[in-house]
């Protein structure tokens, strides 16, 4: 069952959180997260190319003529990757539970219009993750729509 993304005021700021168990442990799913080659599969323009370090860059390209970088504020292996993506705030964190670990995953950002096509984004994007961590093959779903509709309800 997927599990929906909240949407919560931050500092005037809109952060929208998602949050995932799963069933193992942070290094594992940490190493998935920060690898940049399963990066380039589930996370939107990225490159590929990463500096993993405090202060790294990360390189993203839209295909459409414009590239950018993020640079990465806080790196705490297994648990943290926090970085900035031009003004928005990326903040990926792992909590050991149970039998592997809980993931959370906030996108702090600016324009309440484009909340609902942010969250069904992501949705999707943290399917594909999940689909990387347990070791399948990517199949990305037609849901984008669907999903759209969904956060519209939830969040106005």
């Amino acid at each position: 069952m997927d599990e929906y993304g909240k949407l919560f005021p931050s500092n005037g700021r809109y952060a929208l959180q998602f949050e995932r168990f799963f069933p193992f442990s942070c290094e594992k799913v940490f190493q998935v997260i920060t690898d940049p080659e399963a990066f380039t599969k589930w996370y939107p323009f990225a490159t590929g190319e990463m500096d993993l370090k405090e202060g790294g860059r990360i390189q993203f390209d839209d295909g459409e003529g414009a590239a950018y970088e993020a640079v990465i504020l806080d790196l705490k292996p297994p648990h943290v990757f926090n970085f900035r993506e031009i003004e928005d705030l990326i903040e990926i964190s792992l909590q050991e539970e149970n039998e592997g670990c809980r993931f959370f995953f906030t996108h702090t950002f600016d324009d309440q219009d484009m909340v609902e096509y942010v969250a069904a984004g992501w949705h999707r994007c943290i399917d594909v993750l999940e689909q990387i961590v347990h070791g399948q093959q990517v199949k990305w779903k037609y849901n984008a729509s669907e999903l759209r509709e969904t956060y519209k309800k939830q969040f106005s």
